[in-house]
């Protein structure tokens, strides 16, 4: 071990890699790429390339004569019936069939529920595409890619070129178009799959000096809900209007600039039009007007993007030609390693993208259908965790502060939920929300998820995380740790023979007992998450609160290990685990807590390990796989993460556009694999909590040379990692003096950190 002075320019550093429309795709790359290419225009949306910035989508087909750029806004949800819908009035009812479910009738929460049927929440759904047509030409030398780096989508066929991307800085679709004499056809068009027929549209195209000024207006049916989207049009050439658009010929550019608005009544499209033309920098006559612009708007964008995708980056020592290779043969080559590298570099790009307003919905920011799954929600029992997982670590805290931005919003309705169920203060969280409102009213007999109790801990963990990283903490943070507290005092007032507490009634998403109904007692992912919550709200309020939290906390029962050794599902005796499911709730304090580790309580991880091994995959769901992984990392089992990753690796997941499906074969579109691939690279390279450092905890053999780079830890310190079969370094930049607990795979010592000064551990051969 060393130490020296750090240069304080070094934590800006990354890996920057040739972007890889910049290289010649013969040549051999002796870096990662930062982009994905393809030779052909996108046939379908979900092969699209994609730009985000958190609010807006753009999801981007890039085809010269016919193209078409898919705009989604994080707030569209279309109106269903359930907007006011209310969480359940049960308080009065809870005595009850906590009563009959101690008493052991196992069916009994079957009827605790008040008769509605499922409701789904409201569905995310696509603005409408700008279309440009333009006359048909002879293709030469066609290309199209995006730039990670920039979040620029290019496409580029012998004299024509488009850039789109959208701006983390001003928040508009940008698109350029030029050629040395364009003519084309520009309109807003709302016929996508899926759009309701009754849906009330509108149009304008009005001239203007630059350009002109396009509108959509469409109103939701039977419905005071409506969106409208503005694109100001800025070009040289002769412009005339051709309802619903307009044709623009002997152009040498075009700029569209575009944004969408949710709102009730009519909006104010005039004042959005000036909005946009605000964006423009002043006349200049000696240049052109929408390249000036263009270059403008797009360096405000890169200042805030660049950075924050080159904070973290991963280099698997993959082969050069592989690396220069189209998305579309990559993903046909499960086992190159090349091919995790892209979707490295893919999955913090979209999840960045994917991140703003809001934290990424089940299928991100984008979609090209109105008949999402699922919604196309935030589903909070497992997807939205796992695909906002690696934001702390890798350096994202664009993602925490959008993830925060939901919690803190739906607070009030979380109080209405613990009100309304349980008649308890505090607050309980939805397991499915569509933004807009967090009551708990999607539920059913398979679903009870009013009375999963869980939901809150989970989503405040990364929350808690991100404080640890940055050794602050929010006082948001520390009233709704207060209020989960507060629930957890009201809630846990029945007791078992043994005086513990019980939780009840309890479910552990999405499964039930083989032997008993859903609605049950003593769920392990309960039982983990009441005592987190009530710990970490202690340590976040010292003083007479903080004893009396610990104090329950410590009254909760131990977790169960059956007859086959295995971590239960349910600590409840009697209880019989049903094994072959998609879920893995019962493991939750494995990962994400550290409830359960092979450090501290070697008993429950093996007993924990022993569960994972018994898990079927039972519908091959992506977000089951990495799930499994997760956990596997954290008990340093790196067959089990290799095999995760092979199942998703070689289970055709991934589109051309290196986004993801649900399952097998890139069905249903779905972004949980491409966000969470990077948090399990993360996991089996790089451990952390605010007093331990794991390194290299469970690498597949797969994959015996890399370097890790900007992984941030839970004890304030960046780490580069470094490993090889004849060598592995790891130098920590730490912000904070202290000591923590090192463990590697030579075994544990402590390390002492002293803020500003580097530390450079060389590890000797594998």
């Amino acid at each position: 071990m060393t130490g020296r002075a750090r240069d304080p320019d070094d934590r800006d550093r990354a890996l920057i890699a040739p972007v890889h429309g910049t290289c010649d795709r013969d040549r051999a790359l002796t870096a990662p790429v930062h982009g994905t290419w393809e030779p052909l225009p996108a046939a379908r949306w979900e092969d699209a390339f994609l730009s985000g910035n958190g609010t807006h989508g753009a999801t981007v087909f890039g085809d010269p004569n016919s193209d078409r750029v898919i705009v989604t806004q994080h707030s569209l949800i279309r109106p269903n019936g359930s907007q006011g819908a209310r969480p359940p009035a049960l308080a009065d009812r809870l005595g009850d069939v906590q009563d009959r479910l101690l008493a052991g009738e196992t069916s009994a929460g079957e009827d605790f529920t008040d008769g509605r049927p499922l409701l789904w929440v409201q569905p995310f759904h696509p603005a409408f595409q700008v279309r440009l047509r333009r006359p048909a030409a002879e293709w030469r030398s066609y290309r199209r890619e995006v730039d990670f780096t920039t979040g620029v989508v290019s496409a580029e066929c012998g004299g024509w070129r488009s850039e789109v991307f959208v701006s983390r800085a001003d928040d508009v679709v940008a698109q350029y178009v030029t050629e040395s004499d364009l003519t084309v056809d520009v309109t807003l068009d709302h016929r996508l799959p899926g759009a309701p027929r009754d849906l009330t549209v509108g149009h304008s195209a009005v001239l203007t000096a630059d350009g002109a000024l396009l509108v959509l207006r469409a109103r939701y049916p039977d419905s005071e809900r409506a969106y409208t989207g503005v694109t100001l049009v800025v070009t040289g050439g002769r412009t005339r209007t051709t309802l619903p658009g307009v044709r623009i010929a002997g152009a040498r550019s075009l700029l569209l600039l575009t944004r969408v608005r949710r709102h009730t009544g009519e909006l104010d499209a005039p004042a959005e039009a000036r909005a946009l033309r605000a964006l423009l920098p002043p006349a200049d006559h000696d240049s052109d007007a929408g390249e000036r612009a263009y270059t403008h708007l797009l360096a405000r964008h890169t200042a805030l993007h660049r950075p924050a995708y080159l904070r973290a980056s991963l280099d698997l020592r993959a082969d050069g030609t592989e690396r220069g290779l189209p998305g579309s043969e990559l993903v046909c080559r499960p086992k190159s390693t090349a091919l995790l590298e892209r979707l490295f570099a893919a999955g913090r790009y979209h999840l960045l993208s994917a991140a703003g307003t809001l934290p990424p919905r089940l299928t991100g920011l984008w979609t090209g259908d109105w008949d999402t799954a699922w919604s196309g929600a935030f589903t909070t029992d497992a997807n939205l965790n796992l695909q906002t997982a690696s934001a702390a670590a890798a350096g994202l805290p664009e993602v925490t502060e959008a993830h925060a931005a939901l919690v803190h919003g739906q607070l009030p309705h979380w109080r209405d939920n613990a009100r309304a169920v349980f008649g308890a203060r505090g607050v309980v969280a939805p397991a499915h929300t569509d933004g807009e409102s967090g009551h708990i009213y999607h539920l059913s007999r398979e679903y009870p998820l009013h009375v999963w109790t869980a939901g809150a801990d989970w989503l405040l963990k990364p929350l808690v995380d991100h404080d640890e990283t940055r050794g602050a903490r929010d006082p948001r943070l520390a009233a709704a740790l207060a209020e989960v507290a507060y629930f957890y005092e009201d809630f846990l007032t029945r007791t078992d023979d043994n005086g513990h507490l019980v939780v009840v009634p309890s479910y552990s998403p999405e499964n039930r007992p083989a032997n008993a109904s859903w609605v049950t007692l003593n769920a392990a992912m309960d039982l983990s998450a009441a005592r987190h919550a009530l710990r970490t709200a202690a340590d976040y309020h010292p003083g007479p609160d903080a004893e009396r939290w610990r104090a329950l906390a410590d009254r909760l029962p131990p977790h169960r290990v059956n007859a086959d050794g295995s971590l239960a599902e349910w600590a409840w005796p009697g209880l019989e685990d049903t094994y072959d499911h998609r879920h893995l709730s019962h493991l939750y304090g494995v990962w994400p807590l550290d409830e359960i580790n092979p450090y501290d309580t070697p008993e429950l991880a093996s007993a924990a390990h022993r569960a994972l091994e018994l898990r079927g995959a039972e519908n091959d769901s992506a977000h089951g796989h990495l799930h499994h992984a997760l956990v596997a990392a954290r008990l340093r089992d790196a067959e089990r993460v290799a095999a995760a990753l092979d199942n998703v690796l070689a289970g055709d997941f991934f589109h051309i556009s290196l986004m993801s499906g649900h399952y097998p074969n890139r069905h249903v579109y779905n972004a949980d694999a491409a966000h969470t691939l990077p948090a399990v690279l993360i996991e089996m390279l790089i451990q952390s909590t605010p007093q331990r450092l794991v390194l290299l905890a469970a690498v597949p053999a797969a994959y015996p040379s890399g370097e890790l780079r900007g992984i941030r830890t839970r004890f304030g310190a960046e780490v580069d990692l470094t490993w090889s079969p004849e060598e592995r370094t790891a130098v920590i930049r730490p912000t904070r003096t202290l000591q923590i607990d090192l463990r590697t795979s030579s075994g544990a010592r402590p390390l002492s950190l002293r803020a500003g000064e580097d530390c450079v551990l060389t590890l000797g051969p594998q």
